[in-house]
């Protein structure tokens, strides 16, 4: 199941999930680009939104207004929906119209290979340049040898001392989970370090979690403001 969150409200660009990727709100647009995947629902805090899904022939359900991230929005719709604790969920943002199919196939093949442990939660990461690395907007992940994320940040890590030319991995902001881990996630008490990044997944990592890295290639990135959308149309055309 994909659930994408959709917040009515954004500071930097108001109401950015209904500006238009070629002549469809960004919201369905990212609906449609992933329908192919797996059935979708859309977890709106607006009766708007919800009405405007519905338009499209889309899931959609009515969450509070008051969640604090994306995965606790997603987590009040999976029990909306009924999901089973075995059902695997994937969370993909309502900011990424241009995101590629096969990344959130890949992602959910991930967590269907975990889903028999205690803890099942995954996410991606993809190559990035040391000038990306720069960008504090792109999140950093560093890796353990099995492919588990040690630490997200959104400074350049790992800190390349000798300039020997170190790999940096973007982090792209795609979760997967079994619905009881989902669950469990948001239980969790809010860490220090998730407020100082400003970085809700770093919550698993300072109460010992493991999120499961998958590598992709991806061009797509999340829209937070009116230059990356102007960008991502000139990026991708439409066809």
């Amino acid at each position: 199941m994909i659930i994408i969150p959709a917040r009515l409200a954004s500071t930097r660009f108001p109401e950015k999930i209904l500006a238009p990727i070629h002549g469809v709100p960004m919201v369905i647009a990212t609906a449609k680009r992933v329908q192919s995947v797996d059935r979708v629902a859309i977890a709106a805090d607006d009766p708007q939104v919800v009405n405007l899904a519905k338009s499209y022939g889309f899931e959609a359900v009515l969450t509070a207004s008051s969640h604090q991230s994306g995965t606790d929005r997603i987590n009040e719709a999976a029990t909306l929906l009924g999901l089973n604790e075995e059902e695997v969920v994937i969370n993909v943002q309502g900011d990424e119209p241009f995101i590629e199919p096969e990344i959130i196939a890949l992602l959910q093949k991930r967590v269907h290979a975990i889903a028999h442990l205690p803890w099942a939660m995954a996410s991606c990461h993809k190559a990035i340049t040391a000038q990306e690395a720069a960008d504090p907007n792109l999140v950093k992940v560093v890796l353990s040898h099995v492919n588990e994320a040690l630490y997200f940040s959104r400074s350049p890590i790992p800190y390349d001392r000798d300039k020997a030319g170190a790999p940096y991995w973007g982090h792209l902001g795609l979760y997967g989970f079994t619905r009881a881990t989902l669950r469990a996630f948001c239980a969790l008490p809010p860490a220090p370090l998730e407020h100082i990044e400003k970085l809700e997944q770093l919550r698993a990592l300072y109460h010992g979690r493991t999120i499961a890295m998958v590598e992709v290639v991806s061009q797509s990135f999340g829209i937070d403001t009116p230059k990356d959308l102007e960008k991502a149309l000139k990026l991708f055309p439409s066809k």
